[in-house]
C-alpha cells in the first residue's frame, strides 16, 4: 500500500491526498468540517502565504463589476481544485502550486442588468464538474480537460429557462452549486422576488448526470397557482444538502413572492421559508418543516442546512436562520431535537394584510439580539445617539417580527441576518455549531402604489442608498435601508458582526467574538457574508468581514489566534486540504460590489512555513 501511494504521487497531474474537500460545505451534508489537523492554535503561528492566483474576471471593465461578488468556495476533486469566479467562469488548478490547469469560460452575456453577479461553486461527480450559471444553464464538464460533455443535455448544457416563464431576464438565475445524488444533478434557483407579486417559480429539478434528461421536478408551493394574481418564487437559492444513506436532500427555501406584503397570499405559505427533506431518488416529500409562517421579513433560509450525527444521539440537521434562531431537527423525521414553541406576534396594521398570530421560536439561545427600542439606540456621539434614538422612535419596533408599515418598522436583525448563506460549520466531536452572525437594523417602509412612482423619482433623502422594490400586482411598493447615524454606523449597538458557537446537545451559546472591524482600534465586528470552517485541529477559519482579513479563532474559547491580510475583501467561505503531508487553507479574495468592500480577483493558499 505504501509503495502504491507513493506511485500515485509521483504520477503526473495525480497526486496523494487526505482530508479532501469534495464538495462546496466540505462533504453533502454541508458540515464545513475538515478532520485536518496539521494547523493548530499551537503552530498557526507558522501559517503563511503558499501561492496567490489571479482570475482576471473583472476584466474587461463593464457596469456589472459593480455588483460582482467573488463568493466561491473551491473543493478539491482527483488532485485538483476546481472554483468559479463571478460570472461563472471555471478554473481547475493545481493545488500545491496555484498553477491553472484548465478554464472554461460560458460566455454570460455582461450587457444584461442580473440580479446578483455571483457563483458559489461548482459540484463533482464520476469526472463531471457541474455549474449552474446567473443566466440560468447547468452545464457538465469534463473535469479533467474543461471541455463540455456534449452527451449533456445539448452540447454540454440544460437550458433551465426552457420550463420556467420568464417574467424579467437576469432574475431568474442559479448561484450556488448544484447537489448530487446518484446519477442526478438537483438544482433550485435564484429569484428576484421583490420586483411583482407574479415572479418565476422556485420549482426544484432533478436532471439525469449523463443526458441532461429532466427527472422529477418539486414545487414549493403549489397553493400559489391558486392565488390571485398567482405568487412565485418560494425557491431554493441556497446550497442544498444530500443524505445518500437515507436518500434524502434537504431543500431551503424562501418567500413567496413578494417579500414584504403578503396580503396576496394568505396562511402560511407552506412550504416556503422551510427546510424540505425530499426522497432524492423520486422529488416525494419525506418531511417538511417551516421557520417562518407567513414571511413579511424576507427571511429566506438562506443557508445549507447542516447535517450533524453526535454520539449516542439521533442523526440532526442544524437550520440556521436570518432571525439569529438554530432549529435542530431529527433528520429522518424533521422532528426538533429541542422544544420549538409557538410564540405570539405583533399584527400588521396595513389594510389587506393578515400576518401569521405566531411564530415558531426554538428553545435554543438566540445567537443575536431580537428588535431594537428606542432606549437601546446606540451612537458613537451624543449627537448620533440622539438622533438613532428619535428615528427608532418614529418607527414600529415591536420585537423581531414587527410587520412591516406604511409609518415604517424596524427590522432586527434585518434581511443579511443572522447569519446568512455563509451558513455553519459543524464539529461532531466537539459538538458544537459555528456560525457567522450580523446585528444590523434595517428600516423597513411599504409606500402605497399611487406614491410609489413619485418616491422612486424624488432625490434620495437617504445618506447611504436604500433599496427601492416594486412588488407589481400589490397595493404597495417597498423601500427598506440600514439604518445608520450621521457618522454612519449603524443605530444599534456593536458588535455588529460576530462568529460564534452553540453547544448542539443543549442548544447553549458557547462563545462569541466580534468578527472583523469597521471603526479603526474598536472590537466592534463588522457586516459579513460567508461563513467559518472548523478542522480537527480545533481552529476555525472565516473571513466575509468588511475588511480584508482571513482569520482564524480557537474552537474551545473562540479567542481569536490569527489573521492574514489580503490582497482584497473575501466575501466568501474558506475551504481546507492536506496534500503530500501539508495543510493549506485557500480563500478566494474578490470582494463584494453590493456590499461595498474591496474588489479583487484573488485566490490565496496558506500553508505552514
Amino acid at each position: 500500500m505504501r509503495s502504491f501511494l507513493l506511485l500515485l504521487a509521483m504520477t503526473p497531474g495525480i497526486q496523494a491526498q487526505d482530508a479532501p474537500w469534495t464538495h462546496y460545505g466540505a462533504d453533502a451534508g454541508g458540515t464545513r468540517y475538515s478532520a485536518a489537523r496539521q494547523i493548530t492554535p499551537g503552530t498557526i503561528g507558522r501559517l503563511k502565504v503558499a501561492w496567490t492566483y489571479h482570475t482576471h474576471a473583472l476584466e474587461p471593465k463593464t457596469d456589472l463589476n459593480g455588483k460582482a461578488a467573488f463568493e466561491a468556495t473551491p473543493i478539491l476533486v482527483d488532485g485538483m481544485l476546481y472554483l468559479t469566479t463571478p460570472f461563472d467562469q471555471v478554473i481547475a488548478l493545481d493545488p500545491a502550486t496555484g498553477a491553472e490547469r484548465w478554464r472554461y469560460d460560458p460566455h454570460v452575456d455582461r450587457s444584461l442588468d442580473y440580479s446578483e453577479v455571483t457563483s458559489r461553486g461548482v459540484a463533482a461527480s464520476k469526472g463531471r464538474i457541474y455549474l449552474g450559471t446567473m443566466d440560468a444553464r447547468l452545464i457538465a464538464l469534463d473535469a479533467k480537460t474543461g471541455e463540455p460533455c456534449l452527451d449533456f443535455g445539448r452540447e454540454g448544457a440544460v437550458d433551465l429557462t426552457r420550463d420556467v416563464r420568464l417574467r424579467d431576464r437576469g432574475d431568474y438565475q442559479i448561484t450556488s452549486p448544484p447537489a448530487i445524488y446518484r446519477d442526478l444533478v438537483i438544482v433550485g434557483s435564484s429569484i428576484g422576488d421583490n420586483r411583482a407579486v407574479e415572479v418565476e417559480r422556485g420549482i426544484v429539478r432533478a436532471f439525469d448526470a449523463r443526458s441532461g434528461k429532466l427527472r422529477w421536478s418539486w414545487d414549493p408551493i403549489p397553493w400559489a397557482t391558486r392565488t390571485s394574481p398567482p405568487t412565485g418564487a418560494g425557491n431554493a437559492w441556497s446550497n442544498l444538502s444530500v443524505d445518500p444513506v437515507r436518500g434524502l436532500v434537504y431543500v431551503p427555501t424562501g418567500s413567496a413572492s413578494p417579500d414584504f406584503y403578503g396580503g396576496l397570499r394568505p396562511g402560511d405559505n407552506k412550504w416556503a421559508n422551510s427546510v424540505v427533506a425530499l426522497h432524492a431518488g423520486t422529488g416525494q416529500v419525506a418531511w417538511g418543516f417551516q421557520v417562518v409562517h407567513h414571511d413579511l421579513w424576507d427571511y429566506d433560509v438562506a443557508s445549507q442546512p447542516s447535517l450533524f450525527q453526535l454520539k449516542g444521539g439521533p442523526a440532526g440537521v442544524a437550520v440556521t436562520t436570518k432571525m439569529g434562531r438554530v432549529f435542530l431537527l431529527n433528520r429522518a423525521t424533521g422532528k426538533p431535537l429541542l422544544p420549538v414553541e409557538e410564540m405570539k406576534v405583533p399584527k400588521s396594521d396595513v389594510p389587506g394584510e393578515e400576518a401569521s398570530p405566531t411564530q415558531p421560536v426554538p428553545s435554543t439561545d438566540a445567537l443575536v439580539p431580537w428588535g431594537l427600542k428606542a432606549s437601546e439606540a446606540w451612537g458613537a456621539t451624543d449627537a448620533d445617539r440622539n438622533w438613532c434614538r428619535e428615528k427608532l422612535q418614529s418607527l414600529r419596533s415591536e420585537g423581531m417580527y414587527t410587520p412591516p408599515s406604511v409609518r415604517g418598522t424596524v427590522a432586527f436583525p434585518g434581511n443579511i441576518g443572522g447569519v446568512n448563506w455563509g451558513g455553519a460549520a459543524i464539529d461532531a466531536a466537539r459538538g458544537i455549531l459555528v456560525v457567522n452572525t450580523n446585528r444590523v437594523p434595517y428600516l423597513l417602509r411599504l409606500i402605497p402604489r399611487d406614491q410609489f412612482v413619485q418616491e422612486t423619482n424624488a432625490p434620495k433623502k437617504n445618506r447611504i442608498s436604500g433599496e427601492f422594490g416594486r412588488q407589481t400586482g400589490a397595493p404597495y411598493g417597498m423601500y427598506r435601508e440600514i439604518l445608520l447615524s450621521p457618522g454612519l454606523l449603524p443605530c444599534s449597538a456593536p458588535p455588529w458582526g460576530t462568529v460564534s458557537a452553540m453547544d448542539l446537545k443543549t442548544g447553549k451559546k458557547l462563545w462569541e467574538t466580534p468578527l472583523g472591524s469597521m471603526v479603526p482600534n474598536k472590537q466592534y465586528g463588522s457586516p459579513n457574508l460567508g461563513g467559518p470552517i472548523v478542522t480537527a485541529g480545533g481552529v476555525v477559519f472565516t473571513a466575509a468581514a468588511m475588511d480584508t482579513f482571513l482569520r482564524a479563532f480557537d474552537a474551545n474559547t473562540g479567542a481569536e489566534i490569527w489573521k492574514a491580510e489580503l490582497p482584497a475583501s473575501a466575501q466568501a467561505t474558506p475551504m481546507t486540504y492536506t496534500l503530500q503531508g501539508k495543510q493549506y487553507v485557500v480563500i478566494c479574495a474578490g470582494g463584494h460590489g453590493k456590499l461595498g468592500t474591496k474588489m479583487g480577483d484573488s485566490v490565496v493558499a496558506f500553508t505552514l512555513q
